[in-house]
């Protein structure tokens, strides 16, 4: 059975989410001189030409968190863990038995994250801290929850105000798992057969890093 595409692109999917977002955000008054101020992170490569819209609608910063998938050898598509670039781990159900397979599964897969990190790294906005902020986490979409779950939790430990998890699309039943490890979850399609991200989206080309960095030179230059 074809999925009909609910967005054009990444592009298309981060104005839509960026007005629903907006709506949310509405409800909260951001101008009192107490309430938090937003910061946007993206889960890269693939989240942040859909942050971009988001992060300009709101006027604040874009930054990344760094998160890869844990994989066995013989399945680099399943997410059996995730472990972001500072070495926050979380494991899908529970960790291998093989000890010596744990160890290097998160090692070559932190080692992924760091390298990556340091590639966006230049394009990053100065001075951005998570702490007392409402940090707003966005990808591109979710098939397992890993990445992203995991991604909160490093913001959850910078002792934010709130993290909210946006993402276009994801399954129906991952709806309470993002909620779990959110304050707050925006998801704005959540079809059923899943199977994959890209199917709902017309176009969805790989994003290589030099996008990636454009993406958050663009909006830091913007506001700085």
């Amino acid at each position: 059975m074809l999925s009909t595409p609910f967005f054009d692109d990444r592009a298309d999917a981060g104005e839509k989410l960026a007005e629903a977002l907006l709506g949310e955000i509405g409800k909260l008054n951001l101008t009192a001189p107490e309430a938090v101020k937003p910061i946007v992170y993206a889960l890269p490569r693939g989240g942040l030409p859909v942050a971009v819209p988001i992060a300009r609608l709101l006027g604040c910063p874009l930054d990344v968190v760094v998160a890869k998938k844990i994989t066995r050898p013989d399945n680099q598509e399943f997410a059996i863990g995730a472990v972001t670039a500072d070495g926050n781990v979380l494991w899908h159900k529970q960790k291998p038995r093989n000890l010596h397979f744990q160890q290097t599964a998160v090692q070559q897969a932190q080692d992924n994250a760091q390298s990556l990190l340091a590639d966006l790294s230049p394009g990053r906005p100065p001075n951005v801290s998570a702490a007392g902020a409402l940090a707003i986490l966005v990808d591109d979409g979710i098939a397992t929850g890993m990445t992203m779950a995991v991604a909160a939790i490093a913001l959850q430990s910078q002792q934010p105000a709130a993290v909210w998890i946006c993402v276009p699309v994801a399954p129906l039943d991952l709806v309470g798992f993002l909620a779990e490890m959110s304050n707050r979850a925006i998801v704005l399609e959540t079809p059923h057969p899943f199977f994959s991200v890209s199917r709902f989206y017309r176009e969805f080309p790989q994003v290589e890093t030099e996008e990636a960095l454009s993406c958050l030179l663009q909006q830091t230059q913007w506001r700085y």
